[in-house]
């Protein structure tokens, strides 16, 4: 018999500011086991040019990869690498950066909302010291699943499966296997997702309020939830869920500001590196 996903946990995101003044709100998970492989989730939501106009000024990280998906806005991604892309409406950019990666995230709109996400995700420690990489998708690249009962699912990494419905979304190359996917509801929608036993899931609402097993979850909450073959989602009302599900990276994490390494010395390490213009050079 198949086991139901429960929510194990419910954690709120709190509001903070990052960057050039950009106001976020964050649910960390640094040294949370039932986060892993993810770190960190960002949500940066706001109809005010001065929230985030200052956006996001060169800035280094070592030992993690970044993936980013703009519901509402357009920004520029540049790095040390000489990678240029943009980031627009629907669209999502993912980086690892490995060894090292300076970049920088700029607002190329001057007025309007914005509302997007950042989430951070561990690199094992084999790929924690790789070459950096870079890769944009746009919004017609990101895949989407339609159907009457459940809405409109679009899936950003991974494979996730809806019933019998495998979907594939344009990130496959990660360096643990995961799914990352949004979901978009309306008032009765329901959605059933099958599940690896052994992933961790979360689902972050950022829209609306959303029954998750027999649990309800409100705008602006992330759920971590307990093991099991797969998860349901009825919408209350106009809902919006991200979804995170990835295999678990048993390694020590430390992490200091823009790096996540394994120690406290890798940690010094990337320090002296970063300040002695060792990141330039790769």
């Amino acid at each position: 018999m198949l086991t139901q996903r429960e929510i194990k946990q419910i954690i709120p995101a709190q509001p903070t500011s990052d960057g050039g003044g950009v106001k976020i709100s964050r649910v960390a998970g640094f040294n949370n086991a039932n986060f892993s492989p993810f770190l960190m989730l960002d949500e940066f939501k706001s109809d005010q040019k001065a929230d985030y106009i200052g956006g996001f000024p060169p800035h280094p990280h070592r030992g993690i990869e970044t993936l980013t998906y703009m519901l509402n806005g357009h920004f520029q991604h540049q790095d040390h690498m000489g990678n240029v892309g943009e980031l627009r409406s629907g669209g999502a950019q993912w980086m690892a950066a490995g060894r090292g990666v300076i970049h920088s995230e700029m607002p190329i709109m001057t007025e309007g909302q914005l509302h997007g996400f950042q989430i951070w995700i561990n690199q094992p420690t084999s790929q924690k010291m790789a070459p950096a990489q870079y890769h944009d998708f746009q919004p017609e690249t990101i895949t989407e699943y339609h159907s009457q009962e459940a809405g409109l699912l679009r899936v950003l990494a991974g494979d996730v499966t809806c019933g019998n419905q495998r979907v594939t979304g344009p990130l496959t190359k990660t360096g643990v296997k995961l799914s990352v996917a949004d979901w978009q509801a309306t008032p009765g929608s329901q959605l059933e997702i099958v599940t690896p036993n052994h992933f961790n899931v979360m689902a972050f609402i950022y829209k609306g309020n959303v029954q998750l097993g027999s649990k309800v979850l409100e705008q602006g909450e992330l759920a971590l939830l307990s093991k099991g073959e797969f998860l349901t989602l009825k919408a209350n009302d106009m809902s919006g869920v991200l979804l995170l599900m990835g295999q678990p990276i048993d390694e020590p994490v430390v992490h200091y500001g823009p790096f996540v390494m394994n120690s406290f010395s890798e940690i010094e390490q990337a320090i002296r590196d970063y300040n002695s213009g060792v990141f330039e050079q790769y």
